[in-house]
């Protein structure tokens, strides 16, 4: 994965124009971590066939071939559209030690990635849905 604190972020906005493009909820995600209540995200249970982009910057972020129900409440994925298309860092906030995953194009706040998901990679990226949005094919 890409390390993103040497890598510069190519969109880059003052908060006045993240706050005025995006969502409450949104913005609250992708620019201030925050996590969007279980079950509550409008992605959570979608099949429709697409590509899974930042709503923040539009980079495209998974495949719906990849989204499974993990029960988890939140759209999960086995693996990126493109490792280069994500960051990973280390999140120890909340008092546990888990994986942040960013958009590299904006740094915008995806969720997390677990190793406990299905094959073929055994991973698990709990991705919040108003971080996320969905171009149908």
């Amino acid at each position: 994965m890409t390390d993103n604190k040497t890598k510069t972020p190519r969109v880059q906005k003052t908060d006045a124009q993240w706050r005025s493009e995006l969502t409450p909820m949104q913005y609250a995600v992708l620019r201030q971590k925050a996590t969007e209540r279980p079950f509550s995200g409008e992605y959570e249970h979608t099949a429709s066939p697409g590509t899974y982009v930042c709503a923040g910057c539009g980079a495209p972020l998974f495949a719906s071939d990849t989204k499974f129900d993990s029960g988890c409440g939140w759209p999960s994925f086995t693996a990126p559209l493109d490792d280069t298309h994500i960051d990973e860092e280390r999140d120890v906030s909340h008092g546990m030690i888990r994986t942040e995953v960013l958009c590299t194009n904006c740094q915008g706040h995806l969720g997390h990635v677990f190793p406990d998901g299905p094959g073929p990679t055994g991973l698990r990226y709990c991705i919040n849905s108003a971080a996320l949005k969905l171009n149908p094919k």
